[in-house]
Formats: structure tokens, C-alpha cells, sequence
């Protein structure tokens, strides 16, 4: 191992470090020759491009071109070499620098390879039994300093030659992982582990459900994949699209810098509810409510309901055509209708269906006189006595009219789910008087019932691949939401039993799937918990048995962090002082605490000349957070007051407190006036 020092403290570099300062100049100017050259393409493309479309086309394409190899200045150029054997078939005595992007010098050469290429792939699965062609495997420390390039501090040699590599991370993998955080969330390409990169390169015909325990980087793994894909399929993803769906905002926005800095710009990222929002929400439902409408026998009722709406023609149809009427008759209707229903097309696909086969009925008759062409049957489709035919037996409907039919007519509600809902249910989801679809006051989870009612009317845009994270808190029916886009493409799904939730939040994978359309999906755990350090892990495990869910516990890689439980007689008093200490030390730290508890805290803290942020990442060290708002999210330093409030404050608070012990990255303090909850005591 060579760690020399560092050289911002102005020492000299080791003569082991020279010959890497010398290639890193290369890398630097090969990147600064592509980027003077993107730029002059910018420059220059308009005027080059033959009409105005094509001329804005070329140039925003140039511009993205150019911000890609721009980058951020302060991530390192690269993080690893691969030294292959001499004698290796494929790359002997080759040796390759990996990164984040592709570098190539001025004849075209990679001085730096993709971290998605397939000989990059060895980086992350050579090992001492399994070395692949691989002689030595280099890790490279860097100095990060936001608005300064990255400086090269040091490197760590692994010889897969001579022996086991040991089975924890490096020291140079551990400072990574440890390195004090604020702000979004980073990449982990440095640092992907074994069993991540087989997750992260999984084929994209295949669909995989991760159980990633706390700390074992699922959502990373879920991330880097969609841009692994991006790459690895270009022209497919690009366009059919990838989308990523998060629990809320503040996820988002703590994962929004992972795929730019991958190079992965063009990726739809939003919540499940941002996606579904037809309509504005502007109600909120009561518990039993929501537990009816998020159930997956809504999906029969709105279905009977949609049926209910076509019915048998009743009179033979006439149509004028010039001095010509042609008849249709009624037995020959009922058979188009009869046929379009069996063939069970999406309901404006059978609308639209009927009418072409009314026309070419007309058609026959017609025939018999003349030969129409295509105007003729374009004009006999929208003649008004096919639409009235169509709007008499096949009648066109919005989905949010549908689903205001259901919740608004109790007659309708009754005949259609008299034997799917109790009374008790139905009573629970109908409205006390009908609303149009304007003035409904909608809720949350009217969103997936008029999202239900639109897959039943056509098929929704369906993406290339989606990523679904959080996977154990959605309903049946937000999964059937996720299955709609997902019909023939296939699904990363991420998430963690221990951690469900929400009223709904699943207990079994295997059901889980099944709801999002992918029942073969594999479900492949991860354990090694790289994040969360063994003392906090440790505690979070106590926990596990009073969770009611059968999930493997986290495995400490680290021994490093602390944890320190501090029994106080006022939580709110003793706060400042705690928060003051910690901020002296480096990284973000988070006080989380019961969510009518966050007020106080605030105000207590403000006193104190203290002045927390909320859940939106920002510059700003210090955040206050209600326990609701933390998945997902991470911390150097966590604080966490009353854990016994939390779990008391919700069916499945134990579940709630779980995720929020599993925050910390390096540091967790629990101050606490009430007994510690149950796993924790002792």
C-alpha cells in the first residue's frame, strides 16, 4: 500500500505518486481538449444545420454534450486501475484507469474507461479466488473540495496474487463511504461491492426485487442500474425512457445529483402521486377510506362499473349517404357489440373498434352502388347517427368521471361491489351527495382509482425500464399504478420489509410483486450494511423481532461510529447543548423526533441561536425533521429524542423508529425521558 502525503500541505510527492500525478495530467488535458472542442461545436452548430428545427435539435444536443464532459470540476476524473496479467486472453498486460465517464486522448485512446464498460465489471468482481486476468486492483484517494478540481492524495494496491484481499472494505473505501455529507446524496461508484454490482448489472429483460437491509445502498444499487441500462442499451432506453419513482419529494430531491453526475440527465424522476395527479388534490380521506379505496377489489368494482355502461342496440341503424339510405340491422349491431366486448380491448380501443366494423357494415351496403374510397369512410365514421349509435351503446367516458359515478351513486356502488365490499366499506368510500369531476374534492387516493379507470379506458405511456423504490409502503393499487407502466419493460424494485410503513405496507415480497405485474421476479436480499456503523446497526437489530416481518438482519461491515443513549429529564431543555457539540464536529446532523414534537424542538433550538432547515437538502448543516420524513434519507450525525413517542404515535411505529435509528452514517444520540421502547431497553 502507498499513502503518501497529502499534497495540499505542500510536502513532496513520493516518487510512487509521480508517474500518477503525470497520468492524471493527461486526463486533465485530454478532458480540457474535449470540452474546448464540445464548446466550439456549440458555438458553431447553428450555423451549420439546415433549417431552424434542426439548427435549436443540434444545438440543445452540443449543449448537453458540453455541460456532460463540463461535469462538476471537484469529482475526481477517476477512481481505480486495473493491471491485467500478461497472459490474460482477453487484455494482457493491459492496464485501465476506471471512472465515471470516458476519457480518450487525442488519437482516441481511453486514458479512462466508463465504469458501465464490461471490462470495468472486473474492477468491482475480482477477487483473490476469482481474479479474473486481474493482477492488481488500484484505489486512488482524493482530496474533494467543492469549486476546486480533485486532488490526488494517495492510492491502495490490492495484488489478487498473493492471497485473500480480506472480506471488509478498504481504508480507502472506508474514508469514501465515511466522508462527511451535506446536501444530496452522492454516487457510490467508487466504492459498489461485489454483491451491488451483480445487482446493478443485472440483464434489463430481467426483473429483480431487492431487500436491502438499512445501510446496504438498495437505493444507490436502484440508481446506478437505471444508468448502468442507459448505457448499456442506449438506443433502446433513450426512447422508450426510464422512470424513477420515489416515496416524496424530499427523497427526490436527496437523489436528484446521483444520475447527472452519472452522466444521466434524461431520466424521469418523480413520486407515484406526481405521476397519478390528473386531477388536483384537494380532500384528504379517512383512514378506512383510504384502506377501502387503496385495496385491490376497487379494480374489479371500477371495471364492473365500466361494463355497466355498454349495452345492446335496441333499433337498426340508418344512415343517409346522398340519395341514399343504408340500414343496419339490429341483429347485426348486437353482434358487433357482442364481438368487440369478447375481444376485451381497452374500452376506447373497443369504442373506437366498434365503429370502424359499424362503417364496414355501411360499407357493404354501399358497395353495391359504388366503390368508396377513404373520404367516404372517414365522413360515414363521424355522420351523426354512427356517433349517436356509439354514444347510445358505447359511450364515451373520462376516467374521473367514472370514478365520481362510483364514489357519488350509491345505487351504482351497491350493484357494482354488493358482493366485493361490506357495507360498512362501501359506506367508507361513498360520497354523502354526487359531485362532478370538477368540484369533487379529491383525495390522495382517488388518484390511483381515476389512474385504474384510465388503464381500463386505454393504455397508459409504458417506459423502458422503472425503478420503484420504497416498494414495500405501496398499496396494491399503487402497484397495479406501477404495473401499467411497466407492461412490457421491466422493473428494479427496492425496499425493505422492516421498514413498511403505511397502513398498507406489505408483509411478503412474493405478494408484492405479484401486484406490480412482475411475479417471477427474483428477490435478492442485501445484508452487508456499508452505511450505518456496527454500533447503530447493532441497536436498530434488537428491534427486528417486534416487527412482525421476516426480513435477514443487517451485517455490520464497519466497526467504526458511535452511538451514545442519554436518559434526560427534559428532552426539549437538554437539546441545545447536545446540538451545539455535535455541529463541532464535521458532516450534516439531523434531530428527528415525533412530528408534534417538532415545533417545540424548533423553537427551542432557535432560542439557543440554533436555526435548523427542513427535510429539502440544503448547505445548511443542521435539519429538524418529524420521524414521517426521514426514509430514505441519511446523516453523519443523527439525533434522535423520544423513541418512545415515535412508536407511539402510529400502528407501526416500531417500524417508524427502525428507519430512523438507521439514518446515521457515523454518529447517533438517543436522548430519551420515557422508558426506552421494547428491543431497546437494557
Amino acid at each position: 500500500m502507498t499513502l503518501p502525503s497529502d499534497p495540499t500541505t505542500g510536502a513532496e510527492p513520493t516518487r510512487d505518486l509521480a508517474p500518477e500525478l503525470t497520468y492524471l495530467a493527461r486526463v486533465h488535458a485530454a478532458r480540457n481538449r474535449a470540452l474546448d472542442t464540445a464548446r466550439l461545436r456549440v458555438d458553431t452548430g447553428a450555423t451549420v444545420a439546415g433549417d431552424g428545427y434542426t439548427a435549436e435539435t443540434l444545438g440543445r444536443m452540443l449543449r448537453g454534450h458540453a455541460r456532460d464532459l463540463a461535469g462538476q470540476p471537484h469529482v475526481p476524473p477517476y477512481f481505480g486501475r486495473l493491471d491485467f496479467l500478461d497472459k490474460d486472453d482477453e487484455h494482457p498486460g493491459a492496464r485501465y484507469y476506471v471512472g465515471r465517464r470516458h476519457v480518450a486522448d487525442v488519437d482516441g485512446s481511453p486514458l479512462v474507461l466508463d465504469w458501465r464498460a464490461p471490462v470495468s465489471r472486473r474492477f468491482y468482481q475480482a477477487s483473490a479466488d476469482h481474479p479474473e486476468g486481474v493482477r492488481r486492483r488500484r484505489r486512488f484517494g482524493w482530496a474533494v473540495r467543492p469549486g476546486r478540481p480533485a486532488e490526488l492524495t494517495g492510492f491502495e494496491d490490492e495484488d489478487l496474487l498473493v492471497g485473500a484481499t480480506g472480506a471488509g472494505p478498504g481504508r480507502l473505501v472506508a474514508e469514501e463511504i465515511e466522508r462527511p455529507r451535506v446536501g444530496p446524496m452522492r454516487d457510490i461508484v467508487a466504492t459498489i461491492q461485489p454483491d451491488q454490482d451483480r445487482l446493478v448489472r443485472a440483464d434489463l429483460a430481467r426483473s429483480i426485487c431487492v431487500q436491502g437491509a438499512p445501510g446496504t445502498g438498495k437505493t444507490a444499487v436502484g440508481l446506478h442500474r437505471a444508468a448502468y441500462l442507459l448505457y448499456t442499451h442506449a438506443a433502446r432506453l433513450r426512447r422508450s425512457g426510464v422512470l424513477v419513482l420515489g416515496p416524496n419529494p424530499a427523497f427526490l430531491r436527496h437523489v436528484r445529483e446521483v444520475l447527472p453526475a452519472l452522466g444521466e440527465a434524461d431520466v424521469t424522476q418523480t413520486t407515484l402521486a406526481e405521476l397519478l395527479a390528473r386531477v388536483p388534490v384537494r380532500g384528504h380521506d379517512a383512514a378506512d377510506a383510504a384502506m377501502v379505496k387503496q385495496n385491490a377489489r376497487m379494480a374489479e368494482v371500477l371495471r364492473r362499473a365500466l361494463a355497466e355502461r355498454i349495452r345492446l342496440p335496441e333499433e337498426p341503424l340508418m344512415v343517409p349517404d346522398g340519395s341514399y339510405r343504408w340500414r343496419v340491422s339490429v341483429e347485426a349491431l348486437r353482434r358487433l357489440v357482442v364481438e368487440v366486448r369478447a375481444e376485451q380491448p381497452p374500452y376506447a380501443t373497443g369504442r373506437e373498434r366498434l365503429r370502424a366494423r359499424v362503417v364496414q357494415q355501411v360499407q357493404r351496403h354501399a358497395e353495391t352502388r359504388d366503390t368508396p374510397g377513404p373520404a367516404w369512410v372517414r365522413r360515414i365514421s363521424r355522420s351523426r347517427p354512427v356517433a349517436a349509435l356509439l354514444d347510445r351503446v358505447w359511450p364515451a367516458v373520462r376516467p374521473e368521471e367514472l370514478v365520481a359515478e362510483v364514489l357519488g351513486d350509491p345505487e351504482l356502488l351497491d350493484r357494482v361491489a354488493g358482493d366485493l365490499l361490506a357495507p360498512a366499506e362501501r359506506a367508507a368510500i361513498r360520497w354523502p351527495r354526487p359531485r362532478t369531476p370538477r368540484t369533487a374534492p379529491w383525495t390522495e387516493a382517488d388518484l390511483v382509482l381515476i389512474d385504474e379507470a384510465a388503464g381500463l379506458l386505454d393504455r397508459p405511456t409504458g417506459y423502458g425500464h422503472v425503478v420503484v423504490d420504497e416498494a414495500q409502503d405501496l398499496s396494491p393499487m399503487q402497484c397495479r399504478a406501477v404495473a401499467r407502466r411497466a407492461v412490457h419493460a421491466s422493473l428494479t424494485i427496492l425496499g425493505d420489509l422492516a421498514q413498511g410503513t403505511t397502513p398498507w405496507a406489505a408483509s411478503s415480497w412474493r405478494e408484492q410483486v405479484a401486484h406490480l405485474g412482475k411475479p417471477d421476479a427474483a428477490v435478492l436480499p442485501l445484508t452487508a450494511g456499508f452505511r450505518v456503523p456496527g454500533p447503530v446497526v447493532t441497536l436498530a437489530n434488537r428491534l427486528l423481532a417486534t416487527l412482525g416481518v421476516d426480513v435477514p438482519p443487517t451485517v455490520p461491515v464497519r466497526g467504526s461510529g458511535e452511538l451514545r443513549i442519554h436518559p434526560v429529564v427534559d428532552p426539549v431543555a437538554a437539546l441545545p447543548a447536545l446540538v451545539r457539540g455535535a455541529l463541532d464536529r464535521p458532516g450534516s446532523l439531523a434531530v428527528i423526533a415525533v412530528e408534534t414534537a417538532v415545533p417545540v424542538l424548533a423553537a427551542a433550538l432557535q432560542a439557543a441561536g440554533l436555526e435548523p432547515t427542513g427535510p429539502e437538502p440544503t448547505d445548511g448543516r443542521l435539519t429538524l425533521l418529524a420521524a414521517g420524513q426521514v426514509k430514505g434519507l441519511e446523516y453523519d450525525h443523527v439525533i434522535v429524542v423520544e423513541p418512545a413517542a415515535i412508536v407511539a404515535a402510529e400502528p407501526r411505529g416500531a417500524r417508524r423508529l427502525y428507519v430512523v435509528l438507521t439514518r446515521a452514517v457515523s454518529r447517533l444520540d438517543v436522548m430519551h425521558a420515557a422508558p426506552l421502547p421494547a428491543g431497546l431497553a437494557g
